[in-house]
């Protein structure tokens, strides 16, 4: 589109003079080489809205020119209802006290392209004030923004232009934003333009919408998704390297409260930039002390910002953002607007978009009904399904005292029914002792043969390093060195699957009340093993004290314990 026609659609959107200061935008997206209308190549060129563009790139067009661009991220499962692989862990033990562990169960809310699983669809950047400008006008930005740096935004031009139009949209209110969303979502839906809408993904041919995502979304994706589930990395505090903090975010410790253009560190796995760091971004639902439950507040915000110190930085991190926030000075509420909190959409959709599809859920639910929903968090009680069992029993007391109290005749054969009940709950406990105690003793087995292999390693690295010394003298000690080394990676790959078993035993047994493994525990220590067994058995109460509390394995520090703990032994 030439220049002058931008301009002219310009002046509809921005009254009077206001007009002027946007010629330099758009000079500088034309001198910048860079398209002022939205192209959906994969991978698309490099704009001011799409600074690091790449392959699966989603780009919905925006008013004058702009764009605005998402990703997709799958999530595990198949089926609308899922199955038990979708269930999630969110929250950090570790971390603050709105950050408490808990299940749900994630969902995506469009198909994926293959058919057999769903997606979720968030923008890979923040929302900045460019895409804000070319929906609203500056007439909008600047009654409503309480940024004093807005003011001079006509008197820039050349780079500080583009790095002020690429900056998060902060000093708003969340009710600015649903109002952004409500005018954004009219233009996409405008039936003189229906190719505005070829992009947007769609469940049964019914196009989505733009919303704020919810906490659950945001976090499912800032925790790198289905790859990082896979990679057993999903529950780990950041979804990188701590020592990478640098590279993936701004925090208060290298960008001391200042805020920077969108895109500049490195993506997450799925390609998302800034989940961490720089804005701390609103989300969908109301703050819930325990996400899901408890008190109803204000606004609850996600990510940190650049105000957030780097040890404070972790993907469960949340926030209140007092939306209505009471000013005691001038003795009156007003709509928060904070410097460092911006917001980042999502494309969404209703549940039920047409018969047909309501049909296909209705179907797929009586499948879901009989057999996966008693694993999901909404049918379970504990983590145990022993333990379930147990307690549901424990619901029927209550209910057969009072049938007893309101029929005296029928108190007989109920109370057989109690003395049945009172039986199979104690062969419940005897299940859950005994399950417990297998799992206890599986695990102290694969920790004794994980120390063995471990100290067998730590000789070979002995015997290798002097092989090598040797190997600088002659040349016949070559095969003695490659012998060493053939040992060793066999000891590795043995190493290896003895603590994915330990570990595996340690999370299963984590699920059991602390009663149980206190039981467990106590039960192998009473059988007086050896010297090396108990050592072992001291490392899992440990191991199993941590997890019991993170509800995170960490197998590559259990892994250090087991080597500390056994260098030099002797027994």
């Amino acid at each position: 589109m030439p220049v002058a026609g931008i301009l002219r659609d310009l002046r509809r959107v921005v009254p009077g003079g206001a007009c002027r200061w946007l010629f330099p935008i758009v000079a500088l997206f034309v001198g910048l080489g860079w398209p002022v209308t939205p192209l959906h190549a994969e991978p698309p060129p490099a704009t001011v809205y799409n600074p690091k563009p790449a392959a699966g790139d989603l780009v919905l067009p925006m008013p004058e020119g702009a764009e605005m661009v998402f990703r997709r991220a799958r999530v595990p499962g198949s089926g609308f209802w899922g199955d038990p692989e979708r269930v999630i862990q969110l929250g950090d033990a570790s971390g603050g006290i709105f950050e408490g562990l808990q299940r749900t169960q994630i969902s995506g809310s469009f198909p994926a392209a293959d058919g057999e699983g769903w997606e979720i669809v968030l923008a890979k950047y923040e929302l900045t004030k460019g895409q804000y400008l070319a929906v609203m006008g500056l007439d909008a930005l600047l009654e409503t923004s309480g940024d004093p740096e807005d003011r001079n935004l006509a008197g820039l031009r050349g780079r500080a232009l583009r790095d002020a139009l690429m900056q998060p949209l902060t000093f708003v209110s969340h009710q600015d934003i649903e109002v952004f969303i409500r005018r954004y979502n009219h233009w996409l839906f405008d039936p003189e333009h229906p190719e505005r809408l070829e992009s947007l993904p769609t469940v049964d041919g019914v196009p989505g919408f733009l919303r704020l995502p919810t906490e659950e979304e945001w976090e499912f994706v800032a925790r790198g998704g289905l790859p990082a589930l896979e990679a057993g990395t999903f529950d780990d505090r950041l979804p990188f390297p701590a020592r990478e903090l640098n590279e993936h975010a701004w925090h208060l410790g290298n960008a001391r409260h200042q805020l920077r253009p969108v895109g500049l560190r490195a993506a997450n796995r799925l390609g998302f930039h800034d989940l961490h760091g720089n804005a701390q971004e609103m989300t969908a639902g109301l703050f819930r002390p325990e996400i899901w439950q408890g008190k109803p507040g204000g606004v609850a915000v996600r990510g940190g910002s650049v105000s957030t110190p780097a040890a404070d930085m972790r993907t469960a991190l949340r926030a209140e953002l007092d939306a209505y926030a009471w000013d005691p000075d001038r003795q009156r509420v007003q709509e928060r607007r904070s410097f460092n909190t911006g917001a980042r959409l999502a494309i969404g959709a209703n549940v039920v978009v047409s018969s047909s599809q309501r049909a296909e859920i209705e179907r797929e639910y009586e499948d879901y009904r009989a057999d996966i929903r008693r694993t999901m968090p909404v049918g379970r009680t504990l983590d145990n399904l022993v333990a379930q069992a147990s307690v549901q029993l424990g619901t029927v007391e209550p209910i057969l005292a009072r049938l007893m109290d309101q029929n005296a005749d029928l108190r007989e054969p109920l109370t057989a029914v109690q003395e049945y009940m009172d039986r199979a709950r104690e062969r419940l406990e005897l299940a859950q002792r005994e399950s417990a105690r297998s799992l206890a003793q599986d695990a102290a087995r694969n920790g004794v043969n994980l120390s063995v292999y471990l100290s067998r390693l730590e000789r070979l690295e002995r015997t290798l390093d002097s092989a090598r010394q040797l190997l600088e003298i002659s040349s016949r000690y070559q095969e003695q060195v490659a012998a060493v080394e053939s040992s060793m990676r066999d000891l590795e790959t043995a190493v290896g699957e003895q603590l994915q078993g330990y570990r595996d035993r340690v999370a299963r047994l984590g699920d059991y009340e602390i009663v149980y493994i206190e039981q467990a525990l106590e039960t192998l220590r009473a059988a007086e093993p050896p010297p090396r067994e108990r050592a072992v058995l001291e490392l899992l109460g440990q191991h199993l004290e941590e997890y019991a509390e993170q509800r995170r394995a960490e197998p590559e520090r259990w892994r250090e314990a087991f080597r500390e703990r056994f260098a030099g032994f002797e027994g």
